[in-house]
């Protein structure tokens, strides 16, 4: 089958010009695995650094967000049959989205929404279940409530904050203030429904105050975390909380401890590479998700359309979520 790859590490800097096609067998589903035919992906942050950090002797196929057709499955599966439309975000312990055919366990797929096109769907997967973990396991907040608190999404605009943006006001009572520091994405923000949104290149706590904002009670900080660190401190109440999904080259946790505020990782391919007790969960939050969508309760974040899945449109991909400048979410379909 054609797959698209990594083949090299990178050599002056980048690798970005060894992200090629290859040739490989298609894999045979065995035990809980799904044999998927890929019809659609969308691109995000992990795959950039999964390729910059490639160091291996083999060719590495990336790419975790799907959408595709069951055409074969292992004997313990029960959840899904041939036939079956679905989407997942895959594991990172596994070979990738970018290619013709992918092996997927049952229990971190679900069936895709019925009321959107393949391309629509494949935005959302990683993000979703990345936003809904974020958002209701790791800070704790509740489906119709915390009606008194505040939530500030920074990089509101991007893929994970587009559709927590969406979570956070159509599923809870919390007030949400996104950030986004161009016309664009502070438009995508306000259209996706926060109640106000202020512009990160500024010092936040004057940005909070412009909109009559004193404190925020939880923070999802989605990118640059360690440039925004005391300002999210200095704007949390104290006894907030304050959850993270970027990978900041060091975090020192003593400055939360005069206010008590409580630190979170989210990373959600947790549960799959460590095949956890509650690895359903994500099957059960995609269908959920899924649901949300044909009820027209959430919509699609795809920003972009970079057509075909080849390896000079992945590379394009790749350099405008390198550049921070990409506005929802890069989607590829067929072959």
């Amino acid at each position: 089958m054609k797959a698209i790859a990594i083949t090299q590490a990178a050599q002056d800097g980048s690798n970005l010009d060894f992200l090629n096609e290859i040739t490989v067998p298609t894999p045979v589903a065995s035990g809980h695995d799904l044999l998927v035919e890929v019809k659609a992906i969308s691109v995000n942050p992990v795959d950039t650094k999964v390729r910059a950090g490639f160091k291996a002797d083999q060719p590495r196929v990336l790419g975790w967000d799907a959408v595709g057709v069951v055409v074969a499955t292992g004997e313990a599966v029960s959840l899904f049959k041939p036939g079956d439309e679905v989407w997942y975000a895959g594991s990172l312990t596994r070979p990738g989205s970018n290619s013709e055919f992918q092996l997927v366990d049952e229990r971190i797929v679900a069936l895709k929404p019925k009321t959107i096109d393949n391309a629509s769907a494949a935005a959302l997967p990683l993000t979703a279940i990345t936003a809904w973990e974020l958002l209701f396991d790791r800070l704790g907040v509740k489906e119709k409530g915390n009606e008194n608190d505040v939530l500030l999404i920074v990089g509101a605009a991007g893929g994970v904050g587009s559709i927590l943006t969406q979570l956070a006001r159509k599923l809870t009572n919390i007030t949400v203030i996104g950030t986004a520091s161009r016309p664009q994405s502070q438009k995508w923000v306000t259209d996706l429904g926060a109640h106000h949104v202020i512009d990160h290149s500024k010092p936040l706590a004057e940005e909070l105050t412009r909109i009559g904002v004193k404190q925020v009670t939880h923070v999802a900080s989605l990118n640059q975390t360690e440039q925004h660190y005391s300002q999210l401190i200095e704007v949390l109440a104290p006894q907030g909380k304050l959850a993270l999904i970027d990978d900041p080259e060091t975090l020192d946790a003593r400055p939360l401890k005069v206010k008590s505020i409580s630190l979170h990782w989210e990373f959600m391919f947790t549960r799959s590479m460590f095949e956890t007790r509650d690895m359903i969960e994500q099957h059960r939050l995609l269908t959920r998700v899924a649901d949300l969508i044909d009820q027209r309760v959430l919509q699609t974040t795809l920003g972009e359309h970079f057509g075909t899945i080849n390896a000079a449109n992945l590379r394009r991909a790749h350099e405008l979520i390198e550049s921070n400048r990409a506005v929802g979410k890069i989607v590829l379909e067929g072959f």
